[in-house]
């Protein structure tokens, strides 16, 4: 039942994030962001600094921050304000949901299956390799659960 709704909640989740991709449609200025809104707006760093309440000289250490990688959401969500906008922030998968949990299902079901296989031919009781997808399969449905692919071993 519960990964059923998972399930559910993931294929929404997916379709939620589908608008987001491709996401090179968000990459950063080189500057940053606040950097090139500011700009974009006429805006001097003294003027920045005015509405957030902090020093020119602190305008250009946040610019230099969001450019570099370092900045705290919270500075940025201010500068965001400021400069009247929202911050919007999101993790967006590389491939769906959907798709990582059957792709890190298949792969532990796969090295498990080859070290059964491995062990019986050293016992002299191979098996056939013909049927090797089918028992993927049926590891994935019998033995797998979601909580089980992603303890790390």
């Amino acid at each position: 039942m519960k990964s059923d709704s998972r399930k559910r909640g993931r294929l929404r989740l997916d379709e939620r994030l589908r608008v987001l991709h491709p996401i090179d449609r968000f990459k950063a200025p080189p500057k940053g962001w606040v950097r090139a809104l500011r700009d974009a707006l006429g805006m001097t760093g003294a003027q920045l600094g005015t509405r957030l309440g902090v020093r020119p000289q602190t305008v250009e250490a946040i610019e230099k921050s969001e450019a570099a990688g370092t900045i705290q959401l919270n500075t940025l969500r201010r500068a965001a304000e400021a400069l009247d906008c929202t911050l919007v922030y999101a993790l967006v998968p590389n491939s769906s949901l959907e798709d990582a949990i059957e792709a890190r299902a298949r792969k532990i079901a796969t090295r498990e299956l080859h070290r059964v296989a491995h062990t019986m031919r050293l016992e002299a009781q191979g098996t056939d390799e013909a049927d090797f997808e089918s028992r993927v399969q049926a590891y994935i449905r019998d033995r797998l659960s979601e909580r089980d692919l992603w303890n790390e071993t």
